[in-house]
């Protein structure tokens, strides 16, 4: 009976990590994405206020630009090095995105669209649970190591 529990419990945690992977992947692919269909006025997943000319219009645009391409080149480093826990930090600062959107909509007095404050939640959160689970992995499989020594 206690087997069949341990049984439970671990494909209940496989199953999880399952879909933590699955939707990290899933929000890889809606920022790098995101970032470079913005440069097409009709693909974008975002509008783009009408407002916006010049220098304030492509500074948003450039700004998904280089979050899509810093992407692109973290996470060949961290399938390069194996470690993906850096993706906690990468999530802490798509969330402070938020923030800083916030501020560059308050000091140029401009209007964006109401979904950055979402996907930038959604990527930040999902980098952070990725993050999370790859630690909690990686510690697994220390400890299963040295119990092995």
């Amino acid at each position: 009976m206690a087997k069949q529990i341990t049984n439970l419990s671990f494909n209940g945690i496989q199953s999880i990590k399952f879909l933590l992977e699955v939707n990290f992947y899933i929000s890889v692919i809606v920022l790098i994405a995101g970032g470079m269909l913005s440069v097409s006025g009709s693909y974008s997943i975002f509008e783009f206020n009408e407002d916006l000319y010049g220098a304030l219009g492509n500074n948003l645009r450039m700004i998904m630009i280089y979050l899509a391409v810093t992407e692109i080149v973290i996470l060949i480093y961290c399938f390069l090095r194996k470690n993906f826990q850096v993706m906690i930090p990468v999530g802490f600062f798509l969330i402070l995105m938020i923030g800083s959107m916030k501020f560059y909509v308050e000091i140029n007095t401009i209007e964006i669209d109401e979904n950055f404050p979402l996907f930038f939640f959604y990527t930040g959160l999902s980098h952070i649970l990725f993050g999370v689970m790859a630690v909690i992995e990686r510690n697994k499989t220390e400890a299963h190591k040295d119990q092995s020594s």
